[in-house]
């Protein structure tokens, strides 16, 4: 008989050869069948936990069910089964989990425990017209089972059709929960002393951002500004796909002040701030109860946009995440803006790493390096003075070839994805696209991460972000960085190969009904 390693290996060597090919090596995703927004992200007890939009009959989005993970690092992810199923009041649609440590609901007999608010949807029996209410489940036993309270839904507005996505926190100043939820074209803000009765405070957002698609998935908390002792309140609203829009579904944010009623915006109302500019990051959300002494914000998004998130090329199962990332705040001459790093967790996947120093690179004298890993960290320190722009070439021993890049002359960082492989599945996806990057004292810093179906670009210590989906023809065996004319010095590139998180790890989900959930 084999070992289990050596098991693992041929598991992972077939893998490769099927329809499973682009299954993610550390990005998470469902074992099976259809995933998207990520739901109900806590910390409890020594566990993250991270709850998702779950169809267990497909691998299109259907009747939606709350899927369920936990992990001990964000790295490592045991699935559990299904935690919340669809019943009397419609479908599960997204929401969020916080721990109730003081048993305001009374639902945790002196103790404390997890409470989900979330989404019900249904079709609204007198009108006909779609029907999205706020319910509560709870949980005793960290998450492993779940009880809808009889008193659901616990909060409904009749005339609002758009109506969902409930993020709650205890604001202390106030001595209250605060949930704040989206309703078409803005978010409304509501307290509750018990989480079960609420009572609108406020709304925000009606002419202010982008309202390229309805709004979604909002979440609003406090961050530090740095050492300064000060802090400035983020609210994150994604917003879904028009068919106009060419970016497709995707997250802005706004920096302000919450007074434990509504959001005031610090930005006027037409300036927009982007989570990311890549095509594949949405309806990101941060983790509630982190500990104090972790300190950090940490945010997770679907690795997926509505514009053709049905059709992409995976077979069985459809649906990845980000990395989860830690969320932080500058200040720049444009004001105060979001940075993105990895969580730190990941680099423990790093197996093994080749460094370079003060490389010049020319139109005809390129750098290559042939990994024949298809699990990549990229860490490159570039300067560009005497350049036009650099390129970077990820390969694969097919055709595809994934390109990063940046125009000095326009100082714009981008993504060419036209030929990363599997393109033709929908006209939007092969494409290039980017954002505007100053360098910094003539350099520019770039943090990449590359999985067998994504690239996550991270340049200038997460000052802008691009995360997209790619499907190689085959495995990306080899790095090339180039200039079109001039030169370019690396001054340090550091590529690591990474170990991948082994899947499906733990418990395997099962469409079952095992509790009242």
């Amino acid at each position: 008989m084999p070992t289990t390693d050596k098991m693992n290996a041929m598991i992972e060597s077939n893998r490769q050869h099927h329809e499973d090919r682009f299954r993610p090596g550390f990005h998470f995703s469902t074992p099976s069948y259809w995933m998207n927004d990520p739901n109900g992200l806590v910390y409890y007890e020594g566990e993250y936990h991270l709850f998702y939009q779950h169809h267990p009959f497909s691998n299109k989005w259907g009747p939606m069910h709350w899927g369920h993970a936990v992990s001990p690092d964000l790295i490592h992810w045991e699935h559990r089964p299904i935690a919340l199923f669809p019943d009397e009041h419609g479908a599960i649609f997204s929401g969020c989990c916080v721990v109730d440590w003081n048993n305001s609901s009374g639902l945790f007999e002196g103790s404390h425990g997890l409470a989900a608010i979330f989404t019900h949807a249904d079709t609204c029996p007198k009108t006909g017209q779609p029907r999205q209410r706020q319910s509560l489940a709870y949980s005793s036993d960290k998450g492993r089972t779940w009880h809808k309270y009889e008193g659901n839904p616990v909060l409904a507005e009749d005339e609002l059709i758009d109506f969902r996505d409930p993020k709650v926190f205890w604001h202390p100043q106030s001595e209250r929960w605060v949930m704040v939820l989206v309703a078409g074209d803005h978010a409304r803000f509501y307290g509750s002393k018990n989480l079960l009765e609420w009572t609108l405070t406020g709304e925000f957002g009606k002419g202010e951002g982008s309202h390229d698609g309805v709004w979604e998935c909002p979440d609003l908390f406090e961050l530090p500004m740095g050492d300064s002792g000060r802090s400035k309140w983020v609210l994150i609203i994604s917003i879904g796909d028009n068919p106009s829009v060419p970016e497709g579904s995707r997250t802005q944010y706004f920096i302000g002040e919450f007074d434990g009623n509504t959001f005031i915006n610090d930005n006027p109302e037409d300036r927009i701030l982007w989570l990311d500019y890549g095509r594949d990051n949405y309806a990101g959300v941060t983790w509630s109860d982190m500990p104090e002494q972790d300190g950090r914000r940490v945010i997770i998004g679907w690795m997926s946009n509505w514009k053709y998130a049905s059709e992409t090329p995976t077979g069985a199962w459809r649906g990845a995440m980000t990395l989860p990332r830690v969320l932080s705040l500058t200040s720049r001459d444009e004001g105060v803006v979001l940075t993105q790093r990895p969580v730190r967790e990941v680099e423990q996947l790093r197996q093994a790493s080749m460094s370079r120093e003060d490389v010049t690179v020319m139109p005809e004298a390129p750098f290559t390096l042939q990994t024949n890993y298809d699990l990549l960290e990229i860490e490159a320190d570039i300067d560009i003075r005497s350049g036009n722009g650099v390129h970077i070439h990820l390969k694969s021993s097919g055709k595809s070839e994934t390109r990063i890049g940046y125009d000095a002359e326009r100082e714009w960082l981008f993504i060419d994805r036209s030929h990363s492989g599997l393109t033709d599945f929908h006209p939007s996806f092969a494409c290039e696209h980017g954002a505007g990057l100053a360098p910094d004292n003539g350099k520019i810093k770039l943090h990449i991460w590359l999985d067998r179906n994504a690239v996550e670009v991270y340049a200038n210590g997460g000052l802008v972000v691009l995360t997209d989906q790619i499907f190689p023809d085959a495995p990306i065996e080899s790095v090339g960085i180039s200039t079109n004319s001039g030169r370019v010095i690396l001054k340090s590139l550091h590529i690591h190969t990474l170990n991948s998180v082994p899947f499906p790890n733990g418990a395997v989900e099962q469409p079952s009904r095992g509790n009242d959930a």
